[in-house]
């Protein structure tokens, strides 16, 4: 009899050139799932933590207890939203192959996670987006031509040049700003949410990150803030099955769910199709609600797939099949929601592709409007000297030398000599001094 133990390595279920393989996918009927009253307890959650709450049928019909009921004009603007989002990704990535931006990350097969959300939130309640969650700018009314000059960096950029792309954010929108370090959105996302039931705020906070950033020691804390105080917060991730190249497996998904560890520690939890509007809708208002009732946190974990390739910097086809997403069982969101619609005789085929041609051409505005203010080969560029601003209350005595020796640098610069093309006669007779 062997007594060694054996280290165990999560296994990963299609490599390149193997069929895709999604059979470790727990699923369960659409509306299978019993939906409890929001202040139930939260060990009467662990079941919805390790099935799956579903809506939209194969079909495309809405059936069970989670079923929102929304009326077709909101599930219309659901479905332009989600389109807004993946014809900007689209747009966004071929302006950063053709050299035009430095970097982008797309969402394409998770709009529906940040866009479903953002709808059943309310406005004036605090969003903590991650680094793919451009559906929650777009559906809180972002113009378009704001997260372009922001991708570009330019003299209109809200970040002023000192963020990468994508990461964007609006005071007036209640969209925190973005972090490039995985999971600090969590802990800060737990702490507004105090803040606010101290002062005896109704806004809630939510916040989103990847499956791979539950690794991180932020998660963990902003689990046991959020479980001790009671915190109204919702608490979201995005199981896209890869962080990077390492599929989810590695950051603990492979026997128990990422919901499952809400009600082990203390708090509700919920496991969600994240390709089905309405079940995000349905899951993300059930948790606004109980947090709004005094009732706690709750944790969701959207299971969805990441179509694309992690970042502009990342090839997929290198870990996994290339075709893999055609196999995804969980389907396409937005075909989910259009498929809906048509059933219930609300939508078609024409209009839709008239909605896409208008999202176009509102997409081509707004990108010609943005190198107006810049590019990354043309000007206008922005001040260096914006570098000192909004760092601290009173700028140091250290800081504000240096402010003083770039604005003299600057100032020598647009001087012109009198070798150089373009310089003054006045210039020219003054080069030889007295």
């Amino acid at each position: 009899m062997n007594d060694v133990s054996r280290l165990h390595v999560p296994a990963v279920p299609a490599r390149p050139g193997e069929r895709p393989d999604f059979g470790y996918v727990r699923l369960c009927p659409a509306g299978a799932m019993p939906r409890p009253p929001v202040d139930v307890p939260v060990q009467e959650t662990a079941v919805l933590a390790e099935e799956l709450v579903r809506v939209l049928d194969d079909d495309g019909r809405a059936v069970g207890p989670w079923d929102p009921g929304l009326d077709a004009e909101r599930l219309r603007e659901g479905l332009r939203l989600l389109l807004v989002t993946r014809l900007f990704d689209e747009r966004m990535q071929r302006t950063q192959r053709q050299g035009r931006i430095s970097f982008y990350v797309r969402s394409l097969g998770e709009e529906a996670v940040s866009v479903a959300a953002a709808m059943a939130l309310d406005p004036l309640d605090m969003l903590f987006p991650s680094y793919r969650n451009q559906g929650l700018h777009v559906a809180r009314g972002m113009p378009l031509l704001d997260m372009m000059c922001q991708l570009l960096s330019n003299t209109r950029d809200m970040c002023r040049g000192r963020q990468l792309p994508v990461m964007y954010h609006s005071a007036p929108l209640r969209l925190f700003s973005i972090s490039g370090n995985l999971a600090t959105q969590f802990p800060q996302a737990v702490g507004w949410a105090m803040a606010a039931a101290i002062k005896g705020e109704r806004q809630i906070a939510a916040a989103w990150l990847g499956e791979g950033s539950t690794a991180e020691a932020d998660f963990h804390h902003a689990l046991l803030f959020a479980k001790v105080y009671r915190a109204p917060v919702i608490l979201n991730v995005v199981n896209n099955q890869w962080a990077i190249s390492t599929f989810q497996g590695f950051a603990g998904g492979e026997q128990r769910s990422f919901a499952a560890r809400g009600p082990a520690v203390g708090i509700a939890g919920l496991r969600v199709d994240g390709n089905d509007f309405l079940a995000v809708y349905a899951a993300t208002a059930w948790a606004a609600e109980r947090a709004r009732r005094g009732a706690g946190a709750t944790l969701i974990e959207l299971v969805t797939y990441r179509a694309g390739a992690h970042s502009t910097s990342d090839d997929p086809s290198r870990y996994r099949p290339r075709d893999d997403y055609e196999h995804w069982p969980l389907g396409d969101p937005v075909e989910r929601l259009m498929r809906h619609l048509v059933l219930r005789g609300e939508w078609d085929e024409p209009r839709h592709a008239a909605l896409a041609g208008e999202i176009e051409q509102q997409l081509a505005a707004a990108w010609k409007e943005a190198v107006r203010h810049g590019s990354l080969a043309d000007g206008p560029r922005l001040d260096p000297a914006l570098m000192f601003d909004d760092v601290f209350a009173t700028l140091p005595a250290h800081l504000a030398r240096q402010r003083e020796q770039l604005a003299a640098e600057l100032a020598e610069r647009a001087v012109p000599r009198a070798h150089e093309p373009g310089a003054s006669p006045a210039a020219a007779a003054g080069a030889g001094g007295p």
